[in-house]
This record gives structure tokens, sequence and C-alpha cells, in this order.
């Protein structure tokens, strides 16, 4: 686990891995670790994401056993506008 990726001690969320410089090479360009109670409300969080801005688009849902909720990973790039904006 990187000096990085600590938060509260935790490390990157199971399933998922380590972002890299390519994923933020540039002013504009996020990842977004997204935890929701349920997958409905995680799905509309995405949904209102991609209406703001471009993203990855809907991400594979995890469940990590132990935890509560659901998480996922979005990519965005910030400076583009998303499904609103067309």
């Amino acid at each position: 686990m990187t000096e990085a990726n600590r938060v509260h001690r935790r490390g990157v969320g199971d399933g998922m891995k380590e972002i890299g410089e390519q994923h933020i090479n540039e002013p504009g360009l996020v990842v977004l670790d997204i935890t929701a109670a349920d997958e409905d409300t995680l799905r509309l969080a995405v949904a209102q994401l991609e209406e703001r801005w471009a993203t990855s688009g809907p991400a594979p849902v995890r469940r990590v056993p132990g935890r509560p909720g659901v998480t996922c990973r979005v990519y965005s790039d910030i400076r583009r506008t998303g499904a609103q904006g067309e």
C-alpha cells in the first residue's frame, strides 16, 4: 500500500487497482471511487455525473464482504460536458 493510497489506514479498495499516472496525466482528469448504501443509489450518482461531465460510464459494482454498501470507480474528464451538454 503506497502512502498516496492511504485513507483512514486503508489501502486501495478490494478489487480495485491503484490509480496510475495515465489516469490523471493532465489537469481536468479525475478518478472517483464512489460508495453508496445500495446499487440503485450508486447508479443514480453515476448517472448524475454522466450528465455533467464526460465519464467512463457505468462501472462494475463491487461488494466487499464485511463492509457496508457498494462501490464503483468512475473515470471522468471534467473539461468536457456530459449528456446534458450534447
